[in-house]
């Protein structure tokens, strides 16, 4: 099916963040978009809002209420896979003809005749393709994206533009998605293993980012973190260049970087910029904004618009998201669900306020993550002061025997830490003296942002 034959375009999952994009995306084309989501968040709210209507229990199609998706010959159907393969509309619309395909799928459709510039890596790749979509945006250059986040500069995970080609993409290594894309420029962040109920062994996970660079097309260039484990197979005609936020040996590198007041200055060579200083003030943004703006200089933006933009650049939600800085207290939201991240958000968050009490909140997500990486998570989590951690957040996964949150727990080296059910949270928190406190994970603990703000916001206001 050809985009321009696409009527309407049914979504199973549409309040995924990537799937949310796409939904803009053929909702802004004049498409009529429609879906289903287990879980109504703010995301669905807003898509509702924004003419998408979406429904919350498996349903019979063909009661009327979803008519306008019913024609196989004009609907294409986009589902994530987080749906199980016997969901009930997914089986519905597969027996009955219709075009069915991944989000990754749907991507690598619409932005075939782009040049797409992919960020892929086990951390790193949101904020970084934020960060290259805001440069561009804010230069004479400007882009497309389809983002994994929620850019707080302008509100949305989608930008349009109807005078450039460059497409902005952040490429999900699960399930092998960003397969499906054909990049004109690629960066990837990092490769440490993850996933491996998919991949089965950190090797495989490693050559499927391989196999991803195989995919840039000639002419094109890859920008890769210096030290990345991974051999790189370049079509004839792909530049490679390597980054990184200190090695001097790289192609893409800061130096002098400062850290105090609040605020992070670096300078960025070879470009020779000068006194580049970070919106988002956390130490592992210095590798993600060398990555990005090497990036967008490549692609034609000048240093000055390159410093100006890297200087707005207010983050993604729930990328070091302060949701509350004061003298007294600061609660900073993090989506960081992987060892490497985890100990990256808490080490940066250790630099900016040296010698403050901080206590994390962590949810481990999924079973099979938290059997495989126990270890490096309880070293990465030891880190904090205080530790409240959650029950496992399953998502598309069933229990596993022996698999809790116990087993990060008792390897955890702190002596301050605890065990805690999500509906104890609030009341535990309310009874104690917080100072820097971050919750972390990329399960359901992102519901507890905004109760945790406004208590933290009452409890302190007037001390």
């Amino acid at each position: 099916m050809k985009i321009d034959d696409i009527k309407s375009v049914y979504f199973i999952g549409v309040g995924g963040i990537g799937m949310s994009a796409l939904a803009r995306y053929f909702l802004a084309n004049g498409k009529t978009v429609g879906g289903y989501d287990r879980t109504l968040s703010p995301l669905t709210v807003k898509l509702s809002e924004e003419g998408v209507p979406i429904h919350y229990e498996e349903m019979n199609l063909e009661d009327g209420l979803f008519h306008d998706f019913l024609d196989p010959a004009t609907t294409l159907v986009v589902y994530t896979p987080a749906v199980p393969s016997d969901h009930a509309e997914l089986m519905y619309f597969r027996e009955h003809g219709f075009e069915v395909l991944k989000r990754s799928q749907t991507l690598g459709l619409i932005t075939k005749s782009a040049r797409g510039l992919c960020v892929a890596g086990t951390h790193g790749k949101t904020t970084t393709s934020s960060m290259i979509a805001h440069l561009l945006k804010q230069s004479a250059v400007d882009c497309n994206a389809f983002l994994g986040g929620i850019i707080k500069n302008y509100d949305s995970n989608l930008m349009l533009s109807d005078r450039s080609d460059l497409t902005v993409i952040e490429a999900d290594e699960y399930d092998r998605s960003f397969h499906t894309l054909t990049p004109y420029m690629a960066v990837v962040t990092a490769a440490d293993p993850d996933h491996l109920d998919i991949y089965g062994t950190p090797a495989a996970y490693r050559e499927s980012f391989e196999q991803f660079t195989s995919l840039i097309r000639p002419g094109g260039a890859l920008i890769i973190k210096k030290g990345v484990d991974i051999k790189p197979r370049l079509q004839d005609g792909v530049k490679m260049y390597t980054y990184s936020m200190t090695d001097r040996t790289a192609d893409f590198h800061a130096e002098n970087i400062r850290v105090g007041n609040g605020e992070i200055v670096f300078d960025l060579e070879p470009f020779s910029i000068n006194d580049v200083s970070l919106g988002v003030p956390v130490r592992i943004n210095v590798e993600n904004a060398v990555a990005a703006m090497a990036v967008a200089l490549l692609n034609g933006v000048t240093p000055e618009e390159a410093r100006a933009a890297i200087k707005t650049f207010a983050g993604a939600e729930r990328r070091f998201d302060f949701q509350v800085k004061t003298d007294r207290v600061v609660y900073i939201d993090d989506y960081a669900h992987h060892p490497q991240e985890l100990a990256s958000a808490i080490s940066s968050v250790r630099e900016l306020y040296v010698a403050r009490r901080l206590t994390g909140i962590f949810q481990p997500h999924l079973y099979t993550r938290t059997r495989d990486f126990s270890d490096d998570f309880a070293r990465a989590l030891s880190l904090l002061d205080r530790l409240i951690l959650l029950d496992i957040y399953p998502a598309r996964e069933e229990p596993i025997p022996n698999v809790t949150s116990e087993i990060i727990f008792d390897k955890v080296t702190i002596a301050d830490k605890v065990l805690c059910h999500k509906d104890e949270l609030m009341s535990l928190l309310e009874s104690e003296d917080l100072d820097v406190l971050m919750t972390l994970g990329a399960g359901d603990i992102d519901r507890f942002v905004e109760p945790i703000r406004n208590m933290l916001n009452d409890k302190y206001r007037t001390k």
